[in-house]
């Protein structure tokens, strides 16, 4: 299932309203492509919808430590970006609403908190305001209930649509935002500033951004520039100034370019009070960091004069014993048995290997479970009839006391089968007692 996040991007004038004065400002479309391009760097599956930015990081929880763990840190940057909310919710426009309308701290479904959500909370809701009002309904669980082919009639099938998609009952569809190739954003200033060492607020806002922009190309920076605008228009007098910042080492650490910016900032006269910064970086180049999780290698290790038990011993006391496991053969006639994973610092090489079944040939593959197959005139059923190669190979094993986690005793015979839209497959048929007879998949052959 998606997992969305939504952030509400500055300036953002929600609810939606088409009552609203003219006079009201817009919400900063720059500012929001420039957001974008910042989250690109958690999951290129980013969008830009009305006045938010949403992205599906399912995909890339394991690789930021979890959703917890990937929600406190888009959170903790996203405030620092000046975002006005965030939310989540497994579908797209169910987190927007979430964000435009924080839902009570309930444990409650999240379809159920919807429900409770007000119509503005929906845009395609929102149009349609005042006439659902007259229909009575002042929450989006109301609409949702509604008839759905008098709802279409009466506001249209856009409608009907949006509150599908937001339950997740029809799926959505996206445009998603494309990752410019030359990094050019702006930001107004909430003031006129008139400290060049003043202007870190907003710089430090911009260096976020570009910093997620070159996490997303996999690259750094050595030179960019900043750009300001000042708030008056003088005859004979520059309205505009730059600073350029060249760094000695590939880098796209924000806490080590806002330094840097900062001590050259300390340094800068300005002509006037500024209005409007910008931040643009067009030369970057590949950078991949050293990794910050395993930095241990079996190449360094070997150069180091490191033994591979040395290397597992190492790995495991950084991660845990119950992280680093490998395989161990054992000598035993039932395939779920013959090989078990441990924890590979507590592994003791036998003092000889052991002795493997013999008789048919092993699949590549095994089933975690072996799956029960149809019959039909006593004759296993796969995709189709299957014809049986080779066998039978009889198995009766187990009747000894077993290890925890090993399978009980078993009474097979095994053969190898074939159809051509399956392949070569390994099954069995049970010789247990008559309630679990039957024919059984359990391995797959390369």
């Amino acid at each position: 299932m998606p997992y969305w996040l939504a952030l509400i991007t500055p300036s953002s004038p929600w609810p939606v309203d088409a009552r609203r004065a003219p006079a009201e400002p817009a919400h900063d479309a720059v500012q929001q492509r420039a957001i974008g391009c910042w989250a690109l760097q958690f999951t290129p599956r980013v969008v830009l919808l009305d006045e938010a930015v949403l992205m599906d990081v399912q995909p890339s929880l394991r690789l930021f430590g979890g959703a917890q763990a990937l929600c406190l840190r888009v959170q903790r940057e996203a405030r620092d970006l000046g975002c006005e909310a965030m939310a989540r919710a497994p579908t797209a426009l169910a987190a927007l609403a979430f964000a435009r309308s924080a839902p009570p701290s309930t444990r409650a479904p999240w379809r159920q908190r919807l429900d409770a959500m007000p119509l503005a909370a929906l845009s395609a809701a929102a149009e349609h305001e005042a006439l659902l009002e007259r229909l009575g309904c002042r929450t989006l669980g109301q609409v949702h209930a509604l008839p759905r082919a008098g709802l279409s009639r009466r506001c249209g099938a856009a409608l009907v649509e949006a509150f599908d998609q937001a339950y997740g009952e029809r799926p959505e569809s996206f445009d998603w935002l494309a990752l410019p190739e030359v990094f050019d954003a702006r930001l107004e200033l909430p003031g006129r500033v008139e400290a060049a060492g003043a202007l870190m607020f907003g710089a430090r806002r911009l260096l976020l951004q570009m910093c997620g922009w070159l996490t997303a190309r996999h690259a750094g920076v050595r030179h960019f520039v900043l750009h300001w605008r000042h708030d008056f228009h003088r005859p004979g007098v520059d309205d505009a100034g730059a600073l350029e910042v060249r760094v000695a080492e590939l880098t796209r650490e924000p806490d080590h370019l806002c330094r840097l910016l900062s001590e050259l900032l300390a340094h800068v006269p300005l002509a006037g009070p500024v209005g409007e910064l910008g931040l643009r970086a067009d030369e970057v180049e590949p950078l991949v960091p050293e990794s910050r999780g395993l930095a241990l290698d079996a190449s360094r290790a070997v150069r180091e004069g490191a033994s591979l038990a040395q290397l597992l011993e190492r790995l495991s006391a950084r991660l845990g014993q119950e992280r680093v496991l490998r395989p161990v053969l054992y000598s035993d006639h039932r395939p779920e048995a013959m090989q078990r994973w441990v924890p590979a610092a507590e592994w003791q090489p036998a003092s000889r290997p052991p002795a493997m079944p013999e008789g048919l040939p092993l699949p590549g593959w095994l089933l975690a479970q072996p799956l029960p197959l149809q019959t039909r005139q006593n004759r296993p059923h796969y995709h189709g009839t299957l014809q049986l190669l080779a066998g039978p190979h009889r198995i009766e094993a187990g009747w000894w006391a077993v290890q925890p986690g090993a399978p009980g005793r078993v009474a097979r015979d095994y053969f190898v089968a074939f159809n051509p839209r399956a392949g070569l497959l390994w099954i069995y048929r049970e010789r247990m007692p008559a309630g679990t007879a039957g024919w059984f998949l359990q391995g797959v052959f390369g």
